[in-house]
């Protein structure tokens, strides 16, 4: 299984902002990656489960220095990234909604099993929110209320196509 895995409004509240001495989060009482641990706990039993990156930080950053970001645990389990250095339209790629990127990425590897953390669920298609585990932008993964059961049952298989 893949988990395309976005970084703000999931691992941490939807206020990282670059600066020039780095990335920075402008919310009072919350840290960056704050959920990163939660969510590798999770994810410790399920070592067939890999991630692909599905955040902008990967075009902001680059994928090395975004995946960096990550506990060592899941960067472990990091396999690629929605957005790569190949795709020469970048003001198109980012005019498209995450669910687009996604199901891009999904079909061009042909990936059949996965299903998305994010925060953004603009444009997501009704017969594939199945798929999506919507977080709260301010909560995260850590703090939106069943999004951590919600991510379990579709890791043991319970989730329907």
């Amino acid at each position: 299984m893949i988990l395309f895995l976005d970084f703000d409004g999931v691992l941490h509240p939807n206020e990282a902002f670059m600066t020039k001495s780095g990335v920075v989060l402008r919310c009072d009482g919350h840290n960056l990656f704050e959920h990163a641990n939660l969510l590798a706990d999770l994810l410790e039993p399920y070592s067939h489960v890999k991630i692909i990156l599905s955040t902008s930080w990967v075009w902001t950053l680059s994928f090395k220095r975004a995946k960096g970001h990550l506990p060592d645990r899941l960067q472990s389990k990091v396999t690629g990234a929605t957005w790569h250095t190949k795709i020469d339209e970048r003001p198109i790629w980012d005019s498209l909604t995450r669910y687009e990127q996604i199901n891009i990425c999904a079909n061009s590897r042909g990936i059949k099993d996965w299903v998305a953390i994010d925060d953004n669920d603009t444009d997501w298609p009704d017969n594939k929110r199945h798929r999506l585990i919507h977080t709260n932008e301010w909560g995260g993964l850590g703090g939106t209320a069943g999004a951590m059961d919600e991510l379990r049952a579709k890791l043991q298989g319970r989730m329907a196509e």
